[in-house]
């Protein structure tokens, strides 16, 4: 079983467009769906936005369907001048930049739960990811670290710290809660996001022209992704 999720329902809806569904269920205020997509058995939800909304639904989806790999697919922002509109960033690491006890003489984006900052993605899940982007994508693709946060980025001030901080090439508002909820449960997690805006001071109005067609190439990137990481899941058994 394969978790997907995505905030919003621009982010969900064509995926579910391609699923063939068995079965649904809310729970906590969430839908889940499941079924098979290209098929693979899978579960998608649609979290809502936000930290908190991410987190219950990832733990929810743990409890209820104990997927092997929870991918959490969307839009975000782009940080610095190599990643562009349009672009795909894969996540090698995730970080929660809004996270500070550095009073407390701990580091920026510092996990207490984890004892760290960077919670990183496994490298062979990224570089199945990066490598099925590429035809979706025509090679504009990139990998490093997302930052997360509750705050839609539209300030060049922020994105130059969070890229001073964390070395983020893009940021968003789920990915790093779920990748923590995983790594406290124990589950394999990646994360993937079409760049929508440049989190800049235009950002607010890039974002709605720029989600869909993001969601569109996402949801082509998961037919193709979804048998392979399977196989790939089955090697490391």
């Amino acid at each position: 079983m394969i978790g997907i999720i995505g905030a919003m329902e621009v982010e969900v809806e064509q995926l579910l467009g391609n699923m063939q569904e068995t079965g649904s269920k809310a729970v906590s205020g969430v839908c889940f769906h499941e079924g098979t997509m290209a098929g693979v058995q899978c579960v998608v939800a649609q979290c809502g936005i936000g930290k908190v909304a991410a987190a219950v639904c990832t733990q929810t989806m743990i409890l209820l369907y104990h997927p092997q790999v929870i991918l959490c697919e969307g839009v975000a922002g782009g940080i610095g001048k190599d990643v562009h509109i349009g672009d795909l960033v894969v996540a090698t690491s995730l970080v929660q930049h809004d996270m500070d006890s550095s009073a407390l003489g701990d580091p920026v984006g510092f996990i207490s739960a984890l004892q760290k900052v960077q919670m990183p993605v496994p490298s062979q899940t990224v570089a199945l990811i990066a490598d099925c982007a590429q035809d979706v994508y025509e090679g504009h693709v990139c990998k490093g670290v997302i930052a997360t946060g509750d705050q839609f980025i539209a300030n060049n001030d922020k994105l130059h710290q969070l890229a001073a901080d964390f070395g983020a090439v893009a940021c968003e508002m789920e990915g790093g809660s779920i990748a923590q909820v995983c790594c406290m449960a124990g589950v394999d997690y990646a994360v993937l996001r079409s760049i929508s805006d440049n989190g800049d001071n235009d950002a607010a109005v890039d974002f709605p022209t720029f989600a869909a067609e993001s969601a569109h190439k996402n949801t082509a990137l998961l037919l193709a992704v979804l048998p392979k990481l399977v196989q790939q899941l089955e090697k490391t058994k």
